[in-house]
């Protein structure tokens, strides 16, 4: 039997990272490089005609460029090598060992697109421009074209979904609702039973109310995209922010349509807008499908405000939104800000309130997706009162404001991403790493439906969000960047295409490391090799079997049961996991644990959200390479040690099937 047992306690930390109020030096002025200036010169005519007249040259260039290819290829392979085997860990991890923690070309020709005159400075014809505050309802130039919209007004039914309720449907209409939703991913019946300028709850903090802000406030540009966006979902979105915004801020709303082929985004939405919206609406058609990033670029181009917001159009802004956004960006032009996303229900369309205080902030997996995490008690101590400015480690990136100078001078979006995917966690890294700020803003708040699927489809159904995640770890998360192609081994070898104008961005903005973000934006992010952070970590081997503890394809979402599986011969994410200093055998936010409430002789072992403290998650790991559970003092046993069985405790014995080791151990 065992001769050491862990008697597990609690760590803490006196140490408190501390990150400074400014990110730049205000006695130095900052210079911002146009990123235009960072594309390679073409080699010169001259230079052309040597090497063409010169073929050893240009088999010996060919054959470095090949090589260099090569080599880039087997460093990315590289990454998941299995670290060198340690048959035994150092030391029993008990009571005695504490955790460590460290401490915009001009027009000249003036555009009089419907008889509205654009400002002459405007960089694009628009395709349509709202008349509404021009002409007057039944202005000269005005089309009388009421009948066409009369089944849109038919199908809204008075206090419907007011103040944010939800609208319940019943027989034939719920069926067509649950129908629609397969194709819209949203209850499109019930949203057309609202109006489209229905009140939504205030949910700010209470306290929000009495806040002051500057009455000189810069001016902004609401930029929307769309791409085959239903009707009422996107004309409640105009609506909401003409509705709750004050006018003078409001220099233009933008709307890029995306190339869509829906009937009712195309002559009708014109007449609407043309009708029903003031000329401060204006509609921007791309004459080929772009994608999110490239259609916001061209919406940012043709923005003449001070500030630039994007918004998806399925959104609802609430009482109050705009003025902290601005007021914060006055204050500080280097501030990227976002508002506190309240959910819209995709089958009842409520708008969900609570009391106000309680949001969370912006995180990020390894295997490369944003997620909501808790706010870290370093920036509730540091923000001091909960409605102040938050600093958020990442943002979801449909809904932000910038100042219009900051968004291009620190790289805007990578223009060589495509259509959807990545750019939000990019722009985070970016923003935080080359010297902006990203902050959610608590007196903000912004309704957003939240789609389980996206209803529109992808350009040659590429991974558009996988590719365009792996440019954004090349550029900006150095060496972590094997945490996230142990997730995506099948990006390893994908073409994600050049890099290196992003690579110089950085360079000459002299932007800082990814473990300075880790350090001191990120501290409570879990790294799960790194020696404060983990006693040992890789795969964790029975070595009578060969067998490793695996998810066995489980999501790490929802509470599962651990398995086990043949040993892979490289670092899979699957199998990786890690020891951590609070004694927990972990993967990157789950936790094993043994939670029966009447212990048998063997219990079953679950994946679960990590809980720091929680005896049922903690376990010892001695020389003898026994994994034992805190609360049921058994050992993690193998069984018949078959490939896909889930694992389990049993009562401690002297047997091969309750040998574990992982692949490295730190001292």
């Amino acid at each position: 039997m065992l001769g050491v047992w862990a008697i597990l306690g609690e760590s803490t930390d006196g140490s408190q990272n501390h990150y400074h109020a400014s990110l730049i030096d205000e006695n130095k002025p900052k210079e911002f490089l146009d990123f235009e200036e960072l594309k390679e010169e073409p080699p010169s005519s001259t230079h052309s005609k040597q090497l063409k007249g010169d073929r050893n040259i240009q088999e010996t260039i060919h054959n470095k460029i090949k090589k260099h290819k090569k080599h880039k290829e087997d460093s990315r392979r590289d990454l998941l090598k299995i670290p060198a085997v340690q048959s035994l860990p150092s030391a029993d991890y008990n009571k005695t060992l504490q955790p460590r923690h460290k401490k915009l070309s001009e027009r000249s020709k003036i555009n009089t697109l419907n008889g509205v005159i654009i400002n002459k400075n405007d960089n694009f014809a628009w395709d349509v421009v709202g008349e509404a505050d021009m002409f007057g309802e039944h202005g000269e130039n005005s089309i009388e074209f009421d009948e066409e919209f009369t089944p849109e007004f038919a199908h809204q039914e008075p206090g419907a979904g007011e103040n944010g309720e939800p609208v319940h449907l019943f027989g034939q209409e719920k069926f067509r609702g649950d129908e629609i939703m397969k194709t819209e991913a949203f209850n499109l019946v019930a949203s057309d039973k609202i109006v489209y300028t229905r009140e939504v709850p205030d949910t700010r903090d209470p306290r929000c109310q009495a806040v002051a802000y500057d009455r000189v406030l810069p001016t902004t540009s609401v930029v929307i995209i769309f791409t085959n966006e239903a009707w009422s979902p996107l004309i409640r979105t105009i609506y909401s922010v003409l509705n709750r915004s004050p006018a003078e801020y409001i220099h233009e709303i933008i709307l890029v349509d995306d190339f869509s082929d829906k009937v009712h985004l195309g002559k009708k939405l014109e007449k609407f807008i043309r009708k029903y919206l003031p000329s401060k609406v204006k509609l921007l058609r791309l004459k080929s499908r772009q994608g999110l990033i490239r259609a916001r670029l061209t919406g940012a181009r043709a923005a003449t405000g001070d500030v630039l917001i994007f918004l998806d159009s399925h959104c609802e802004a609430n009482t109050g939104w705009l003025e902290p956004l601005l007021h914060r960006i006055k204050e500080n032009p280097l501030a990227f800000v976002v508002p506190i996303i309240d959910v819209i229900d995709d089958k009842t369309m409520e708008y969900y309130h609570g009391n106000g205080n309680y949001f969370q902030v912006g995180g990020f997996t390894w295997g490369g997706h944003f997620t909501w995490i808790d706010i870290s008690e370093q920036e509730i101590t540091r923000r001091g009162s909960p409605i102040n400015p938050t600093r958020s480690p990442t943002m979801a990136g449909g809904l932000f404001a910038v100042d219009r100078q900051t968004f291009w001078d620190l790289g805007s979006y990578d223009e060589e991403m495509d259509v959807w995917g990545g750019e939000n966690l990019e722009m985070s890294f970016r923003i935080w790493q080359c010297g902006a700020v990203l902050e959610t803003i608590p007196c903000s708040r912004v309704g957003h439906i939240f789609r389980s699927f996206h209803p529109y489809t992808f350009p040659g159904n590429k991974d558009t969000h996988g590719i365009n995640t792996a440019r954004t770890v090349e550029v900006w998360m150095d060496k972590y960047k094997k945490l996230f192609y142990m997730n995506r081994p099948d990006l390893l070898n994908s073409e994600i295409g050049k890099v290196e104008n992003r690579l110089k961005f950085r360079e000459k903005k002299h932007c800082k490391s990814f473990d300075w973000f880790l350090e001191n934006i990120y501290p409570q992010k879990f790294i799960l090799d790194n020696p404060s952070h983990v006693f040992a970590y890789g795969r964790l081997r029975n070595p009578n079997f060969d067998t490793c503890l695996d998810n066995l394809q489980n999501e790490d979402k929802d509470t599962y049961e651990l398995g086990e599986y043949q040993c892979h011969n490289f670092m899979a994410s699957a199998q990786f996991f890690s020891y951590s200093r609070e004694f927990e055998i972990r993967r990157e936010d789950f936790c094993a644990q043994v939670t029966a409430v009447f212990p048998s002789s063997r219990e079953r072992i679950t994946m679960a959200q990590c809980k720091k403290g929680d005896g049922s998650q903690q376990w010892a790991h001695t020389k003898e390479g026994k994994i034992i559970h805190k609360y049921t003092r058994k050992c993690l046993d193998a069984g018949s040690g078959q490939s896909m069985e889930n694992l389990s405790v049993a009562p401690c014995q002297n047997i091969p099937q309750q040998v574990w080791y992982f692949d490295h151990y730190f001292k």
